[in-house]
Parts: structure tokens; C-alpha cells; sequence
């Protein structure tokens, strides 16, 4: 029975020895879990987003050239108007006063004209007859002098009389303007948006400071405006489709488009880490949506340019890495490729995790179109079919690397769905 227990004794020691080799063995590194998607061929648009508050394209703030105390008021906040209404109305009898004064003065002057008149015609005969008498020496020159003399005289007052009469005249028609301003009047059709003087409280009416006592905008054509970007005017441009949504009324949409862009920036905190320059672009609305009011806060997307047939993948797909750390970075160095993005600092590439046969990732650098909300636009170094690596986040930002195995995650997993970000780049 010795050699059946040598038999077994050598074959525990083979089976010891071969698991100690195994166990020796370099094992490959776990699989890395992500989730894929493929690339596809499809429509994308580069949508500009801001936000505003709606307006109204016409507001007109009513205010009075005339100081005085506000005694009647016609309308509500709210109430709508039609151009040549009378809104309000300022104190006029003052005003009225000045016009009584003004005409009873223009009248004067008119009698003052017809009685200068009066003597022009009567030294004009007296100085023929003194003429006629002096050409037949029956006169003498001092009387013919004295004659001339008077004329003249009269003349002036004449010319007074009448210079004073037109005076008197443009005092009068200014003091019957300043009476028809003391009725408030509205230049357009609209409603009355805000109310900010109260009957019997004092306007000050001045050329120099407005004293608003209401005012009136013109709510069938509203307009939202917002801030965009430096990096987002450049694809703007009028005439561009937007849609509008408005916080107060949930789940709707309207739309608009764009008439104005500004070609002066507005620029923030200047000078600091914090500097921001932002451009306002107006979006005109296509028809006042019911319920929308002045102030209300509004989202607005600007459709700024389509592809019909574009190379796509989600936009958290794309990630960046310095170029030092790509495989082919010498060969990229020497070519000189578009692919590569040159910072100040370091150069960095925009790139994909490409999927293979053996769900092995394999890192390629990639040139990028439009962006929307979702997805990008792959314009050189990924082709249609091609699958690549989306998610997570932390994953294929900063973890993955070119050669790793991977595992497709299951949707609803850790890092799924949710815990996708914006890519980098």
C-alpha cells in the first residue's frame, strides 16, 4: 500500500504547484463599467439660451409740462386707453387766468393799432398839404419840416403799435397751449401699466426732471430682452427663430423672433476674475400670448444655426485630455493636426473613448461642430455606427484610459442615468 501513498502524495504536490503558478499569473484588471451609445447620423442645432424679462415695445410715461395740482384722474391701473384719450387733468384755472390776461392785452394792442392808424392818415394829408403849399411858396420849410416830422412819428407808433400786437398775439396762443396741456392725453392705444400720482397731489412740471403721473404701454406687441454671451452673439443674427417660454405659465411655449442685437457690450466686475461680458439681444414675440404681462420673467432659445445630416454623439461623450498623455501625441506634434486645441498653457485635445469588438476603449481625438442641449456635432475622427464611451462623468472625464476593458453598465445602476454632466471642452 506505500506506492498508492506516494501516488497521492505527488499529485497533492502537483495540484500545490500549479495553483501556485496560477496564482503567480498576472491577472487582468477588472472591467470598467460605463455606459455606451453609438454615433449617429441626424439633425442638430446650436440653440443660444438667455434669460429676460417681457416687455412692452412701446412704453410712454405720461407726464405734464405744466406744474400744478392734479385734480381729476379718468382712468385705472389697467384700464385701456386709445390715443387722443384724456388720461388726467392738471388745475387750469391758473392757466386759464393767463389766457384772459394774454387776449384782453392782444386786444389792446389791436386798438393801439387802429388808433396809430388814425393819426398815419391824418399827418399823411396834412403833410401833402404842406408840400403842395411849399411848392407854390406859400409854405416855408420848417413847416414842411415840422410835417414830414409828424409822419414820420406816426409811422413808428404804428410799427409799435403792430410789433406789440404780434407780442401780445404769441403770448396769448402760448397761454391757450399751456391751458390745453393741463388735459393729460395719451399719444398711442395700450393700457395703463402704472399709476404714480394720486387727485390732489402736486405735478412739477419741468424741461430739466419728468414727473411721471402714469404711464402707458402699447401691450399688443411684447419683446423680451437678454444677455448672451461673447461666444454665442457671434451666431446671431435678426430674423432668427426663437421659442419663448414664460415662468408663469407653466408647460407653454410661444414663439418669436430676433430684431435686435447690440453692438456694445455690457460688461461686469471689469478688471476681475469675475469680469463677464454679455451683449442685450431683443426677441420680438409673433403675438401677445393671453395672460402675459410687463415684468413676468421669460426663458428664451434662439434656434441660431441646423445641420440636417450631422455626425452626433451625446455631448457628455466628449471630454478633453492633454495631449502629452495620448498615445500618438508625437506623431500629432509633427502633423500638425486640426484635431488638437493649443492653450496657453498646455495643449489639449478634444477627444472620444472609441468601444472595440472586445469592449477594449480606445482614446481618438475628434474635431467638434454645434452643440444642443443633448448632443454634439463630430466634425473629423469618428464615423457613423462607431460606438463610444458616454458616461459616467468622473469616468470619462478624468479615469478612463486608452486600453481599459470594459462593461457596459445596466440602466438605473450606479452612475446612471442622472449622473451624467456637461462634457469638458
Amino acid at each position: 500500500m506505500t506506492w498508492w501513498k506516494g501516488l497521492i502524495l505527488g499529485l497533492l504536490v502537483v495540484g500545490v504547484v500549479a495553483i501556485t503558478i496560477a496564482g503567480l499569473k498576472d491577472r487582468p484588471p477588472p472591467a470598467v463599467e460605463v455606459q455606451m451609445a453609438k454615433a449617429h447620423k441626424g439633425p442638430i442645432s446650436r440653440v443660444v439660451v438667455g434669460a429676460g424679462k417681457i416687455e412692452s415695445v412701446t412704453t410712454v410715461k405720461i407726464s405734464s409740462n405744466l406744474s400744478g395740482d392734479l385734480i381729476q384722474r379718468f382712468v385705472k391701473d389697467g384700464d385701456p386707453v386709445k390715443k387722443g384719450m384724456v388720461l388726467a387733468k392738471i388745475d387750469a384755472r391758473p392757466f386759464l387766468a393767463q389766457a384772459k390776461q394774454a387776449l384782453a392785452s392782444a386786444n389792446s394792442a389791436k386798438s393801439d393799432i387802429a388808433s396809430a392808424q388814425v393819426d398815419v392818415d391824418r399827418y399823411t394829408l396834412e403833410l401833402k398839404r404842406t408840400k403842395s403849399l411849399a411848392d407854390r411858396g406859400m409854405s416855408s420849410g420848417a413847416e414842411l419840416d415840422l410835417a414830414k416830422s409828424n409822419y414820420d412819428g406816426a409811422v413808428a407808433r404804428l410799427n409799435s403799435a403792430k410789433e406789440k400786437y404780434t407780442s401780445n398775439v404769441a403770448l396769448y396762443e402760448q397761454s391757450e397751449t399751456n391751458l390745453s396741456r393741463t388735459e393729460l392725453i395719451s399719444p398711442i392705444d395700450g393700457n395703463v401699466i402704472e399709476l404714480s400720482r394720486e387727485v390732489g397731489e402736486r405735478v412739477r412740471g419741468s424741461d430739466f426732471s419728468e414727473d411721471t403721473v402714469m404711464t402707458v404701454a402699447a401691450l399688443n406687441n411684447m419683446e423680451v430682452k437678454i444677455e448672451v454671451g461673447e461666444h454665442e452673439v457671434v451666431y446671431l443674427k435678426p430674423g432668427q427663430r426663437a421659442e419663448l417660454s414664460v415662468d408663469a405659465l407653466e408647460g407653454q411655449t410661444f414663439e418669436g423672433s430676433v430684431v435686435e442685437i447690440a453692438q456694445k457690450a455690457t460688461i461686469k466686475n471689469p478688471g476681475t476674475e469675475s469680469e463677464v461680458t454679455t451683449f442685450p439681444v431683443k426677441v420680438l414675440l409673433d403675438n401677445r400670448p393671453a395672460g402675459v404681462l410687463p415684468g413676468m420673467s421669460s426663458e428664451v432659445r434662439i434656434t441660431a444655426e441646423t445641420r440636417g445630416d450631422a455626425i452626433i454623439v451625446p455631448i457628455q461623450a466628449v471630454t478633453v485630455r492633454p495631449e502629452k498623455q495620448l498615445p500618438d501625441a508625437n506623431k500629432a506634434g509633427e502633423a500638425n493636426t486640426t484635431l488638437t486645441a493649443k492653450r496657453s498653457r498646455e495643449a489639449l485635445a478634444k477627444v472620444v473613448f472609441v468601444v472595440d469588438g472586445d469592449n477594449k476603449a480606445h482614446i481618438r481625438r475628434v474635431r467638434t461642430g454645434i452643440a444642443s442641449d443633448t448632443d454634439l456635432e463630430i466634425l473629423e475622427g469618428l464615423q457613423d455606427g462607431e460606438k463610444v464611451v458616454e458616461g459616467p462623468f468622473r469616468t470619462v472625464s478624468k479615469e478612463l484610459k486608452d486600453g481599459d476593458h470594459l462593461k457596459e453598465m445596466q440602466t438605473g445602476g450606479p452612475g446612471g442615468p442622472g449622473a451624467h454632466a456637461p462634457a469638458q471642452g
